[in-house]
């Protein structure tokens, strides 16, 4: 045998033993980012361990399952891809390359083909190749399962209402873990949603919720955050829990968190009962009021004052250490006795942003009790209620 012989049945034979280890499938760019987009929320920005910067694919004939962690937060969704149908194999792709190739290379076919003995990656368009070196699916930490989860499905729109309207209140404060979350409070009937940071608090119901368990947990705010973006009106969503995961599936996703382990506080017993003094004004004045108000504000504090009498609010505020003051005057309608109160003008417009109501009430009693704002009108089957700790005046 030749020398050119031998050199050409060594390439062959590479050629052969590549093909034998190979994992390849063809797929959308674009179709392929928007999933990469959707789970990759679960990534964090400094993974405790290298391979979490990576996305798992996982293939199975021409269905491809992509997986995202953080080991707090999962996330999986799976996409339908051309590949044959004995193909199969996983592979732990880097993140943040692979999405940067596929914004690049823009809406073309791709193949992706790995090396599932090497590892290596080439990902093929129509104008060239790019090549990566990604690591062994099996090390990926395993992906929590909803199996022997209690269940109930909630409508997508009530959790995205839910979420967008009780987030914000969280706390950042890591020595009450339990106040960074959200407490999820489920009933026969009716799943409530609370939030709080003890200086103001929001309760949201929805009452049109059927189920066979009773539970609470405490959500942490990354995967809500996440799972608001993931979802599309008119889903349905089963929710999943156990002692130590959350679960949340809809449509091809399915997404998985760690409780927050911890008690809430009693959230019912600061919320006062007794509000004979109800203000009703519109969202948008007051919202814009407040905004030009604030500027004025002690940056400490925040602080601006509420005069309420009959059919006038008075809102203002003064700064002694800068000489800066302002004041805005509202119409409203008023029934009670004439107060005078002081909040925190950022607690008060963000309550304001999240409400959609033309117009909203505020329940008052005492200058030093918690005020409570609602819409003017309620949503059938929903409750929303806000509470916002005064701030003490000064005389």
């Amino acid at each position: 045998m030749s020398l050119f012989d031998l050199k050409t049945d060594i390439k062959n034979y590479k050629y052969n033993q590549k093909s034998d280890i190979s994992m390849k499938f063809t797929v959308s760019s674009n179709n392929l980012l928007k999933q990469l987009q959707l789970v990759g929320s679960a990534i964090g920005s400094n993974p405790v361990l290298p391979i979490l910067e990576n996305f798992l694919f996982t293939l199975q004939g021409d269905t491809l399952t992509i997986a995202a962690t953080d080991l707090e937060t999962s996330m999986t969704t799976q996409l339908e891809v051309s590949a044959d149908e004995n193909e199969s194999g996983a592979v732990a792709i880097p993140a943040q390359i692979l999405q940067a190739t596929l914004k690049a290379l823009g809406d073309k076919p791709v193949t992706i083909n790995v090396n599932t003995d090497t590892f290596g990656i080439e990902i093929i368009s129509s104008n060239g190749k790019c090549e990566c070196v990604g690591e062994n699916g099996a090390d990926y930490p395993r992906i929590p399962t909803s199996e022997g989860a209690e269940k109930i499905e909630v409508p997508a729109n009530v959790l995205t209402q839910g979420i967008s309207k009780t987030i914000f209140a969280t706390s950042n404060d890591e020595l009450r873990p339990q106040m960074t979350g959200v407490f999820f409070q489920i009933e026969e009937n009716k799943l409530t949603l609370v939030a709080t940071d003890a200086h103001k608090l929001v309760r949201y119901t929805f009452t049109n919720v059927q189920s066979e368990h009773s539970s609470t947990l405490i959500v942490p705010k990354k995967a809500l955050n996440a799972l608001s973006k993931a979802l599309k009106a008119g889903q349905t969503v089963e929710v999943g829990f156990t002692k130590a995961n959350a679960f949340f599936t809809f449509g091809h996703v399915h997404m998985s968190c760690r409780l927050i382990d911890a008690r809430y506080p009693d959230y019912n017993a600061v919320i006062p009962v007794n509000n004979p003094n109800i203000l009703t004004l519109e969202r948008k004045l007051f919202h814009e009021a407040l905004k030009v108000v604030v500027i004025y504000a002690s940056k400490t504090t925040n602080q601006v004052v509420l005069n309420i009498s009959d059919k006038s609010l008075t809102i203002s505020t003064q700064d002694l250490d800068f000489s800066n003051q302002a004041t805005q005057q509202l119409p409203c309608i008023y029934e009670g006795t004439p107060l005078t109160i002081g909040f925190n003008a950022k607690f008060l417009m963000e309550m304001l942003n999240v409400l959609e109501s033309d117009e909203v009430k505020m329940e008052l009693s005492t200058p030093t009790r918690a005020g409570i704002l609602r819409p003017a009108t309620e949503t059938e089957g929903e409750d929303i209620l806000m509470l916002v700790m005064p701030t003490m005046l000064s005389n």
